[in-house]
Parts: C-alpha cells; structure tokens; sequence
C-alpha cells in the first residue's frame, strides 16, 4: 500500500476547507507538513486531485471521484480504533435533523441510543432542510433526518414517518371560533411562518397551491417556538407540525384551525450519502428513529 491514512486525512481535510493551511490546523498539523503529506500522495500516483487557483484548492474530477472512498476508507479506520479502545463498535455518529425533528424528536432518540451505547458519542447538528442536506452531500454529516421533500442524486431519501401540518391561532383571534377555515379567511389573516429552505415551509407552499401569492405574510422565523410565541402575542396565525404543538394544544394556549379543503400532510425522511459507509451506528440508529416514531 503506497498510501497512508495520514495522507488521506491530509486529502479530505483539503477538500473540506478549499485551504492547505486551514486543512493543516483541523488537523494539528504544520503547513508545511500538511502540503508535503497531499504532494507526496499525488506525486506516489503521478496524479493531481485538486485544481490549484492562488490559495484556494478545489477538487478536480478524479479528486472528486475518490472523495467518498476516502470516507469510508478513514470512518472505518476510526471506528476500528475506538472499538479497540473502547470496545465499541458504534463509534462517533455525526446525526442532522431538521428543527422540528431536531427540537421535539431527536433528543429522546439520542437519550435511548446513548443508554444502549454507553461509549459512544453522537454530534447532533439542526438546520433547515437545504442546510442540511448540504452538509450530509460534504460528508459532514452521517446522516439527515428531515421534514421537506429532497430529490438529489448523490443523496438516498427513505420514508420514515407520517407528519401532519396544523394551522393554529391564539385563544383571543378573531378565527379561533371558526369551525373551518375558508379560502376568504386564509386570505384575511396574517401569515407567522418559517423561512424558504425549510421543509414545514415547502408542505405549506404546496398546501396553499392557487391562492400563495395573495397571503399575507407577516413574519418569517427559523425557530419554532418563535413562531408560536408571536402567535400567543396575536401577531397572526401560523402554521406548524402536530408534533411541535401538541403541548401548547394542551394547555389551551394556542388553538388549532381547520382547513378542509388543505392537504398538509408530509413525510419526515431519513437521508443518507448514497456512498457512505454505512456502519453499525448508522444502522442501529435507524432502527430505533423506527421503533420510536413510526
């Protein structure tokens, strides 16, 4: 084997940060040491992965290509390092959700995962749906839980649970005594939704197909709990996952609204790399999010 695992993280390390000098301080490394590491892997196989303009180093067709062997190449070395370590073979898991997912579901996923794995370590990163799949397409992350509709062809999309959109509004608002909602009323009302990029706003955009350009959009928030605070204030009315309003529908502290003639039903969805490795981590954790929420 003319390559090392050195070289590799060196390669990858490169390819995330466009920058020998960046890449080299990831990985406690000096500059120097770093750029001689990538030119000696490439000049071993009389090649060039990345394509060099001034400081900057992006990756080239071949670079590209070898990247996600590369991943799995060094996640397998991890994990056999930790599991000789630790005697763990689930490892550092790298886990995206979306907020919704991230705020109400992942935590109590997490928690189980972690006591059925006592030495392992998950990072639980959420963003909006485009951020991240983004980061799962880099390798960032090992896998994406996500609330939109994603079509990506480096990225497999699986099913994995039913979710349903509800429309809501304070006590005190004019429409909180309205049995159902209709068009007229939709158009009557101040909007308090998420941004564009997520996937609650996505399900809403389609739900409100023919009439979307006419709303009124008051707000435009990246936290759900914003969304609903604004909405207690009677700033507007909103519109959120069942999942994220269930304890406020309890409380009574913010109403639910009917829309009849609205489909605001959606899908939540694992993402994965259609290169990645998929070790026993991601497995087992996949299997659980199953069993929990289906």
């Amino acid at each position: 084997m003319k390559f090392t695992l050195r070289q590799l993280q060196v390669f990858l390390a490169t390819a995330h940060f466009e920058n020998i000098s960046k890449a080299a301080n990831s990985l406690s490394m000096s500059q120097s040491a770093a750029s001689s590491s990538l030119a000696d892997l490439e000049n071993q196989f009389d090649i060039k992965l990345f394509d060099r303009k001034g400081k900057k180093l992006q990756l080239n067709a071949l670079g590209y290509a070898l990247r996600p062997q590369a991943e799995a190449l060094i996640q397998r070395a991890e994990e056999l390092d930790q599991a000789l370590h630790q005697h763990s073979a689930s490892g550092h898991l790298k886990v995206g959700a979306t907020l919704t997912i991230g705020n109400y579901l992942a935590i109590h996923i997490m928690s189980r995962f972690l006591q059925e794995n006592p030495h392992a370590k998950v990072e639980l990163d959420v963003a909006n749906t485009s951020k991240i799949a983004q980061k799962v397409r880099n390798f960032e992350l090992d896998l994406g839980l996500i609330e939109g509709e994603l079509v990506d062809d480096e990225l497999e999309v699986i099913p994995w649970m039913e979710d349903e959109l509800v429309v809501f509004c304070s006590p005190q608002h004019p429409l909180a005594g309205s049995s159902a909602l209709s068009d007229k009323q939709i158009l009557s009302a101040n909007w308090i939704l998420r941004e564009a990029g997520s996937g609650t706003r996505q399900t809403f955009d389609w739900a409100m197909h023919g009439i979307l350009s006419q709303l009124t959009i008051q707000l435009e928030l990246q936290h759900t709990e914003a969304i609903k605070r604004a909405v207690e204030a009677g700033l507007g009315i909103g519109c959120l996952s069942r999942v994220a309003l269930e304890d406020a529908f309890r409380r009574g502290s913010l109403i639910p609204l009917h829309l009849p003639r609205r489909n605001l039903k959606r899908h939540f969805y694992f993402i994965l790399h259609k290169q990645k490795y998929r070790n026993a981590g991601i497995h087992q954790w996949l299997n659980l999010c199953k069993a929990l929420f289906h």
